[in-house]
């Protein structure tokens, strides 16, 4: 799924650039001109932002129990198997939750296209 999102990101990136694969300029150095940060990250920092809000709350609290929620039959690839790869991936321990503040800090990443060069 993430391999076809970039996809699609970099069409739209280099359509709006007027940019063609003849043109021979990797993703990276398109991403920088646009000064955009790639979608799967974003979307990587949204579902760890998620679960940093999930993961605290109590029990009876309805995203806890959508969590906690067990579904009979096989699925391909659960909501909590694509959360634990993120972990791995940004080297986060889920405990680390509980303190918004570090948390915030480690799943961010950084988007160029909100910096801007103080005056």
């Amino acid at each position: 799924m993430e391999r076809r999102i970039s996809v699609m990101e970099m069409r739209m990136l280099r359509w709006m650039g007027g940019i063609t694969q003849l043109d021979r300029i990797c993703n990276q150095d398109i991403r920088q001109r646009f000064g955009v940060v790639a979608k799967a990250d974003k979307l990587r920092e949204a579902r760890l932002r998620w679960f940093g809000h999930v993961l605290p709350a109590k029990g009876d609290k309805v995203c806890r129990i959508g969590y906690d929620l067990d579904v009979q039959g096989k699925r391909p690839k659960r909501w909590l198997d694509t959360l634990l790869a993120d972990l791995k991936l940004a080297r986060i321990h889920p405990d680390q939750a509980h303190d918004r503040t570090i948390w915030r800090q480690r799943i961010s990443k950084a988007d160029p296209a909100t910096k801007r060069e103080k005056r």
